[in-house]
């Protein structure tokens, strides 16, 4: 007994100093903390060590870092455009930007962004599209291929971009590629053999301390990049695996939307896909050469801020991206995302867009890919049904895309869900778009996708069961820390 009575003090102990660490030296949201003290308290023992697993912070780490923004004068070219928009004298080349100067000003501001406007945006929303494109430009490249993804499979669609990249190895061009462990859980190493025989190097993300061991559960890489030779880029939702074809019975039809990128804002790209790659790799990091960064000769009218957030910084600037698109609306917000877990901030943007009499439509799987993020999604669904939004369910598949687009003019398109985990927890990349034109052609995407989804309505939803209501209030009170 007097073992038992040590023991349960010791845990107790260890519990209030945890609370104490959780509360004062954290500082994590009010949400989080509750969530987190609530854990430790009910299942003190299993809740120390999710805390261990999942409740790390990053806040407090350096770690990116990369001389080559120094060398190519980025801070001198975000100083400049930051000077010339607020002076009023930044020489805008379209009028979406021109009209959205707010929103580009707060990200320079806020993520040292840069605005170009030299691009060329092509738009894919089926993956057997973007895939066909993305392996072409791969065996086009000339210099050197940047890949780096979430989710890698070794699966066919896995093993025909590994021997693409490998082909190009064979023949002297650079190529990395990047990935991270936990989302590519299940990709031996044994898969890029050889890639890296021919020269291909590889590198893991945040990996594993020891098999089936990784203490940072929460923190992973979920963007999504591709860079060609300094020229060409790709970012978006769709990741590497058969499902991302649609050929996988569980999801059939994947619905996602992904950029290829030629311009300027590839610039950016690279700089993020530099950062990530040092901070994983312990051999082999990148030095600056003047050729990753070639002079562009786009020649487009697309204006993109390439913009980028994680656990590791004070800002939720993607978040506060969505935020400000949400505030700068006039007419209508259209919205896709498989996970809607917005945190209060967001939830009021809508909630007042709604009250305001904006049209606001938001468009949600009628599938899970994680059943705790769907109910979670739903209870949050039923919050904006009361104020006027029209919720839609896509059934013809399963939809992955992360886009908005404001008053068919400005829009985004990239890795980051409106949920928690994105804005707090994962490392991702959103593409801002300051594009009449690009903003139509997702319009026309999302009406083309109303097609295939059906409305749900306050009414139905009212009907659900005691057992879901149940679910989703479980869900809900959790997904602060999950």
């Amino acid at each position: 007994m007097n073992f038992i009575s040590i023991t349960l003090n010791v845990v107790l102990i260890l519990n209030i100093l945890l609370a104490i660490f959780v509360i004062f030296q954290e500082r994590k949201s009010i949400s989080s903390t509750w969530a987190w003290l609530l854990v430790l308290f009910f299942i003190p023992v299993v809740g120390f060590i999710l805390y261990l697993i999942f409740g790390q912070n990053l806040k407090r780490e350096k770690l990116f870092q990369w001389d080559g923004p120094q060398k190519i004068g980025l801070k001198e070219m975000i100083s400049e455009q930051e000077k010339e928009m607020k002076d009023g004298n930044y020489p805008f080349r379209n009028i979406s930007s021109s009209e959205h100067e707010d929103i580009i000003y707060m990200h320079l501001m806020n993520n040292g962004a840069l605005l170009s406007e030299d691009n060329d945006v092509t738009i894919f929303t089926d993956g057997q599209e973007k895939f066909s494109s993305l392996i072409q430009d791969i065996l086009e490249a000339k210099h050197f291929i940047h890949l780096q993804y979430y989710i890698i499979k070794n699966d066919d669609l896995g093993k025909e971009v590994i021997a693409a990249l490998t082909k190009k190895a064979q023949e002297g061009i650079t190529v990395r590629v990047l990935y991270d462990e936990l989302g590519s859980r299940g990709l031996s190493k044994k898969a890029f053999t050889e890639l890296k025989e021919a020269g291909g190097e590889v590198e893991v993300f945040f990996p594993a301390i020891l098999p089936l061991i990784n203490l940072r559960m929460n923190y992973r890489n979920h963007r999504k990049l591709v860079i060609i030779d300094g020229c060409v880029g790709y970012v978006g939702g769709f990741n590497i695996g058969n499902e991302y074809l649609g050929i996988n019975p569980k999801f059939g039809y994947w619905r996602d939307t992904h950029l290829r990128i030629v311009g300027s804002a590839v610039y950016s790209m690279q700089m993020r896909f530099i950062l990530d790659w040092n901070q994983a790799s312990h051999r082999n990091d990148i030095a600056y050469k003047p050729t990753l960064f070639p002079p562009s000769t786009a020649k487009g009218n697309d204006g993109i801020q390439i913009v980028t957030s994680g656990p590791d910084s004070e800002h939720e600037q993607i978040k506060q991206g969505y935020i400000k698109l949400i505030f700068s609306a006039k007419k209508s917000i259209l919205i896709q995302t498989p996970y809607f877990i917005p945190d209060d901030s967001l939830l009021d943007a809508l909630r007042i867009a709604c009250l305001a009499g904006k049209e606001v439509k938001i468009m949600i799987p009628n599938k899970p890919d994680h059943a705790f993020v769907y109910w979670a999604t739903l209870s949050h669904i039923g919050e904006l049904l009361k104020y006027g939004a029209k919720i839609y369910i896509y059934n013809n598949g399963f939809i992955h895309a992360k886009t908005i687009v404001i008053d068919e003019e400005i829009s985004s398109v990239g890795t980051a869900n409106i949920d928690v985990r994105s804005f707090r927890l994962n490392f991702e990349v959103t593409a801002f778009l300051y594009s009449a034109k690009l903003s139509k052609q997702l319009v026309e995407a999302f009406e083309h996708d109303l097609t295939l989804s059906y409305l749900l309505t306050l009414e139905d939803y009212n009907k659900r069961s005691s057992y879901i209501r149940f679910k989703e209030s479980i869900s809900r009170l959790l997904s602060p820390i999950l």
